[in-house]
C-alpha cells in the first residue's frame, strides 16, 4: 500500500478536506510512466470512438443515395438515447468488479467489444447493422471506463491530482481531435472505410496492455488471497454500493450532475447537425484564404475541409473543441488548482452557458467558432474537476466502484439528452423538416411531403426546385420563418440552472467539510 494511502486510512477527514496541490511542473514530474500508459490508452480509444460518434449524426440523417442511413433525427434520437443508456448503465456496477478481478482483464475485454462493434458497422450498412454495432461500442466503452480511470486515481495523489486530471483530458482529447479528421477524410471515399480504420485503431491497445502494469495489484492480489484462505470475507457489491450512496455529500453530487449531463452533450450529439443544415463555413474559407480557397491537401485535413478546398465539414468546426483542450488544458488545469474544486465547476458551467444561449443567437460561422472557443474553456474547467473531486474524496480501496458511480449522471442526463436533444432539434430547427412543412403550407398543399414522396435528407433540394429560388434564399426564408435557435436557448436555461445548483452545492459542501467530517468513518 503506498504512503498516500496509509496517511489516507489514518486520517480519513483529508479525504474531503481541501489540499494544497503542487505547482504544474513539479505535478508534471511526479506523474509515473503508468499515468502516460494509460494516458495514451484512453487517447487511441477516444480516437476510435470519436471518429464514429462525431460523424453518427451525419451518417444517420444523409440519404441512402449519397450512402447515409436515410433516417430523421427524432429516429436517431432513439438510437443514441439507447446507446448513452447502455454506454453510462454498466459502469455504475461494473467499477466495483473492476477494482476486485483487476484493470488489465477488463480494459482487454473492452478492447475486443469495441472491435466487433466497429466491424459490424463497416460490414452490415444500414440502420440496424449500425445499432448492433453501436451497442457492442457502447458495452465495450463502458467496460473500459473503470479500468482505465482506476488506474489513473492509483497513480496519481491527492497533491497532484489537478494537474494530473488536466494533463490526462488533454492527453485524451489528441484523440478526440485527431479521430473526426480521419473520419472525415475517410467518408469523403467511402463510409466503410470509417468504421474499417477505427476497428484497426483501437487494435493498438491490445498492444499497449503489453507495457502496462496495473496500480495497487500487489495489494490486490494479497486482499484475493486472504479472501480464498477465509481469512477476510468478501462482502456484497451491492451492499457497499447502495451503503456509500447514502453518504449526503455524494449522493447530492451526482443527483446536480444528472442535470448537467442533460444538456452537455449537445455539442456532439446535435451541434455538427446544426451546422451541415444551416451555417456557411464557406465564410471562414474566403476570410483566410480568399474566394478560392485552398488547395493545399494538409490543410484540407487540418481544417477538417471538403475536398474542393471551399468548405469547412462540421466535424472541423467540432473539433475545435478538442483541438483547444490538446494545447491549453494543463495550463487551466494549474490555474484551477488554486481554487475550490466547486468553485471551477460553477464558473465553467457559467461558461457553457454563455456558449450554448450564443449558438442559437445567429448561425453565422465566425458566431459558431466563438461559440466553441466559450465552450471549450468552459469544459476544461468542468470536465476534468467532475472526475478529480469524486477521486480524492473516495475511499482508498473503492476508486473504480467511485468512479463507476460518476457514470449514474452520465446515464440519467446524456439518456434523456440522446432523445430529447435530436427529437428537439427536429421539432424546431431541422432543415429537412422545415422544407417539408414549408412545401405544404405555402406552395402545394397537395405534394406528398412524407418520407415516401421526399425521401429523407431531400426536402430542402425539393423546395428550391419547387421555389424556382437559390439555395441561400430559400435558407434565409426558413430561417426567418421558423425559431430555429429556441432548442439552444432551452439547453441554455437547463445548464444556468446547473450551474446554480453546483454554486448551492459547493456553499453547502464547504459547511459539511467543517462540521461533518466525521460521517467518512462511517
Amino acid at each position: 500500500m503506498s504512503e498516500d494511502q496509509e496517511n489516507n486510512e489514518e486520517q480519513p477527514v483529508n479525504r474531503l478536506a481541501d489540499v494544497k496541490q503542487l505547482g504544474l511542473w513539479a505535478s508534471l514530474a511526479s506523474l509515473s510512466y503508468v499515468f502516460w500508459i494509460v494516458g495514451g490508452m484512453e487517447m487511441i480509444e477516444r480516437l476510435a470512438y470519436y471518429g464514429v460518434r462525431s460523424v453518427a449524426s451525419i451518417y444517420a440523417t444523409r440519404p441512402t443515395s449519397e450512402g447515409g442511413l436515410g433516417v430523421t433525427m427524432a429516429k436517431f434520437g432513439t438510437l443514441m438515447m439507447i446507446w448513452n443508456m447502455m454506454q453510462t448503465f454498466v459502469p455504475i456496477f461494473f467499477g466495483g468488479l473492476a477494482d476486485r478481478y483487476g484493470y488489465k482483464q477488463t480494459i482487454f475485454l473492452a478492447t475486443i467489444l469495441k472491435l466487433i462493434g466497429y466491424l459490424l458497422m463497416a460490414l452490415i450498412p444500414t440502420y440496424w447493422g449500425f445499432f448492433a454495432g453501436a451497442m457492442f461500442l457502447a458495452k465495450g466503452t463502458a467496460i473500459f471506463k473503470p479500468g482505465i480511470q482506476g488506474s489513473l486515481i492509483g497513480c496519481t495523489n491527492r497533491n497532484n491530482s489537478a494537474v494530473a486530471w488536466g494533463t490526462f483530458y488533454q492527453i485524451v482529447n489528441l484523440g478526440a481531435w485527431i479521430g473526426p479528421l480521419i473520419a472525415l477524410s475517410m467518408r469523403q471515399t467511402s463510409w466503410s472505410l470509417v468504421f474499417y480504420i477505427n476497428a484497426a485503431v483501437i487494435c493498438i491497445n491490445l498492444g499497449l496492455l503489453f507495457t502496462y502494469k496495473e496500480p495497487g495489484i500487489d495489494e490486490r492480489l494479497a486482499r484475493n488471497a486472504k479472501i480464498k484462505s477465509g481469512e477476510m470475507k468478501r462482502s456484497s457489491l451491492f451492499k457497499e454500493a447502495m451503503k456509500d450512496l447514502r453518504k449526503p455529500y455524494l449522493s447530492f453530487y451526482l443527483l446536480i450532475f444528472c442535470v448537467f449531463w442533460f444538456m452537455f452533450p449537445m455539442l456532439w450529439d446535435v451541434l455538427p447537425k446544426y451546422i451541415d443544415d444551416w451555417v456557411d463555413t464557406s465564410v471562414i474559407v474566403k476570410s483566410l484564404f480568399g474566394p478560392d480557397g485552398t488547395s493545399n491537401k494538409v490543410i484540407h485535413f487540418f481544417m477538417g475541409m471538403n475536398e474542393s478546398g471551399l468548405k469547412i465539414e462540421p466535424e472541423g468546426i467540432v473539433n475545435l473543441n478538442s483541438f483547444m483542450i490538446m494545447l491549453t488544458c494543463f495550463i487551466v488545469a494549474g490555474l484551477s488548482s488554486r481554487f475550490r474544486a466547486t468553485t471551477t465547476l460553477f464558473y465553467g458551467t457559467l461558461l457553457v452557458v454563455v456558449a450554448l444561449a450564443c449558438f442559437g443567437l445567429y448561425p453565422h460561422a465566425w458566431v459558431i467558432v466563438g461559440c466553441m472557443v466559450v465552450f471549450s474553456i468552459g469544459e476544461m474547467l468542468t470536465g476534468p474537476k467532475y472526475g478529480e473531486f469524486i477521486g480524492n474524496i473516495a475511499p482508498p480501496d473503492k476508486k473504480a466502484m467511485w468512479m463507476g458511480f460518476t457514470q449514474a449522471p452520465v446515464l440519467i442526463g446524456w439518456t434523456l439528452e440522446g432523445k430529447i436533444g435530436p427529437s428537439l432539434y427536429h421539432h424546431y430547427s431541422s432543415k429537412d423538416q422545415l422544407s417539408r412543412q414549408m412545401i405544404s403550407d405555402k406552395f402545394d398543399p397537395s405534394f406528398d411531403v412524407s418520407e415516401k414522396g421526399i425521401p429523407i435528407g431531400e426536402a430542402f433540394d425539393k423546395l428550391v426546385e419547387i421555389s424556382g429560388k437559390s439555395p441561400m434564399e430559400m435558407q434565409q426564408a426558413l430561417y426567418d420563418a421558423n425559431n430555429i435557435g429556441m432548442v439552444w436557448y432551452i439547453f441554455a436555461m437547463i445548464a444556468l440552472f446547473s450551474a446554480m445548483m453546483i454554486y448551492v452545492y459547493g456553499v453547502w459542501f464547504k459547511k459539511y467539510q467543517e462540521k461533518h467530517a466525521e460521517a467518512l468513518n462511517k
